[in-house]
């Protein structure tokens, strides 16, 4: 006799606890296996680009207005400590997924499941997979609720967020090169606009945000989605399942090439670099403690409506000994606080 789907291929089995188990499985294994490693190397490259430029004094920059100076390095590894924060937080999220709803069959009853079979399946999936898998502790809330699966969209929502950030920053400190900030140098991949030669765009930077962008609006369907569970089912597991990994595969390749494309030709214009630092009126901070917040202030405005460098009216005037004002004024200095 053949086999019956039903009484001998599916007898133990449900859509409503194997669908929610296909998902655990193939969000969790994209995760480790395509995203995680990718934002690892992203991590690796910025703190390696951070070494090597932190000799780098810059101007930094608060509500899009110069700021005390700052390193290059010292901003390149925060790009990095965000890339690490998110790996983390998306495998935390990830690991979630390792409980799974096989076994509860129709309803989280187990009903018409054989004793064992559960146990057994998830021990093949673990050998298989080399990941550690276990069975739900409570079936009903495996299959009625999807909260394990919202959890990671809300990772990697998070880790969209910070990708965003970096790409978004690179292309503003890239930005230029003469006529705007332009302290990075950004690895040229075109060559020039289709009507203005000679113009690079920064594409890398630019499909990194918009898969950011994407990510946050899969994790709005992914919410939605979650709502959808009504007593003992959720129907809406083949769009949690779509977005999810669709969220995963897109930050994973746009993270790669961004990293490969963008980060690891990164450099700093150190001439344009040093001119801005040392034309910022915000090293008047550092002489606050010394003459007051009011004689500080005075002296910035005195140099920005003169066009000159504060530097210079501070000698001027002689605000201080000519030593102690260098020693004060010194921007690499006021990049280590204190």
């Amino acid at each position: 006799p053949g086999f019956h789907p039903n009484d001998d291929v599916n007898r133990s089995q449900s859509s409503n606890d194997v669908i929610p188990t296909a998902i655990h499985l193939a969000a969790r294994e994209a995760v480790h296996d395509e995203l995680l490693p990718v934002l690892a190397r992203l991590e690796d490259s910025l703190a390696a680009r951070a070494a090597a430029r932190d000799d780098v004094v810059k101007p930094g920059r608060t509500h899009l207005m110069d700021a005390t100076p700052v390193t290059v390095g010292q901003e390149l590894r925060g790009y990095a400590r965000q890339v690490a924060l998110a790996r983390e937080r998306t495998e935390r999220a990830a690991d979630e997924l390792a409980e799974l709803a096989l076994g509860g069959t129709a309803v989280g009853t187990g009903i018409n499941c054989p004793p064992g079979f559960a146990e057994r399946a998830i021990a093949q999936l673990t050998a298989r997979t080399g990941r550690a898998y276990r069975e739900a502790s409570d079936h009903f809330a495996a299959q009625g609720g999807q909260e394990p699966a919202l959890a990671l969209s809300g990772a990697l929502r998070a880790a969209a967020v910070a990708l965003y950030k970096i790409a978004s920053d690179v292309r503003l400190l890239a930005s230029g090169p003469r006529t705007a900030i332009g302290e990075l140098v950004l690895p040229a991949l075109q060559p020039g606009s289709s009507i203005m030669p000679g113009k690079v765009n920064p594409v890398m930077s630019e499909v990194m945000t918009q898969v950011a962008a994407q990510v946050v609006g899969h994790d709005a369907a992914i919410a939605v989605g979650a709502l959808g569970g009504q007593l003992e089912l959720n129907t809406f597991l083949p769009l949690i399942a779509r977005n999810l990994l669709a969220s995963i595969r897109l930050l994973a390749s746009a993270a790669a090439l961004f990293t490969e494309r963008c980060v690891d030709g990164l450099d700093a214009d150190r001439a344009r670099a040093r001119f801005l630092v040392e034309q910022s009126l915000m090293l008047a901070t550092a002489l606050a403690p010394r003459i007051g917040y009011d004689a500080a202030a005075e002296l910035a405005k005195a140099a920005h409506a003169s066009g000159r460098s504060l530097r210079e009216v501070a000698r001027e005037r002689g605000v201080l000994p000519e030593h102690e004002l260098d020693e004060l004024l010194d921007p690499r200095r006021q990049t280590r606080g204190g």
